[in-house]
């Protein structure tokens, strides 16, 4: 049954986002239709669009806000200390980003999106991590890691993590095994990063 809500200016917007990810979740990125939305939000079928103008707009919206999300937990976990202290912590912010959303982190890293997602998404990635970059930089410009392009490095360092995060998510590496684990990845990370003596 579809129950009468009224919302102030960009309260609906949240709302569909909050729902959309919810379903995300649950059946995944084929089942969501902006009009089962608007039946789950209890407003007309036609008000989503006011947001979204298609189903690909809402998808992109997503993804925009997983890469924020991911940078808000980049930087709540970095703080001053050594570059593989700071690192680990960086690790274990993406795994746990990672585990804790698995169907919002597949939208964001292997669904394409729409061109028109424009700037906007190109800035959230870029802000998502600005933090690991910018660890990277420093410590290369403290001649601690080797040097190369610090996003290529973050890349690599997101494949490895990425990897690990899909054996905890698939229930082939339990979460405490994954610390464990997590560990042993960071170092070898950092082992790997090492400047090569002459």
């Amino acid at each position: 049954m579809t129950t009468s809500r009224s919302y102030h200016h960009g309260d609906l917007r949240e709302q569909l986002l909050q729902r959309a990810e919810q379903t995300l979740r649950e059946t995944g990125a084929d089942q969501l239709s902006l009009r089962q939305l608007a039946r789950d939000v209890g407003v007309t079928h036609n008000a989503p669009s006011r947001h979204f103008r298609d189903k690909q707009a809402l998808l992109d919206a997503l993804a925009q806000s997983g890469f924020e999300r991911l940078g808000a937990a980049f930087r709540a976990s970095d703080a001053d200390g050594p570059f593989v202290q700071r690192f680990h912590r960086l690790a274990r912010a993406y795994l746990r980003f990672a585990v804790d959303n698995p169907a919002l982190l597949t939208l964001m890293f292997t669904r394409k999106h729409s061109p028109t997602a424009g700037t906007e998404m190109a800035t959230a990635v870029q802000h998502a991590f600005a933090v690991p970059v910018a660890l990277t930089a420093e410590a290369q410009a403290r001649a601690e890691i080797v040097a190369g392009d610090p996003l290529r490095i973050g890349m690599s360092v997101a494949v490895s993590l990425q990897g690990l995060a899909s054996f905890v998510i698939s229930g082939m590496v339990t979460p405490d095994a994954a610390e464990q684990l997590l560990d042993e990845v960071v170092t070898n990370l950092t082992q790997g990063l090492l400047p090569r003596e002459a």
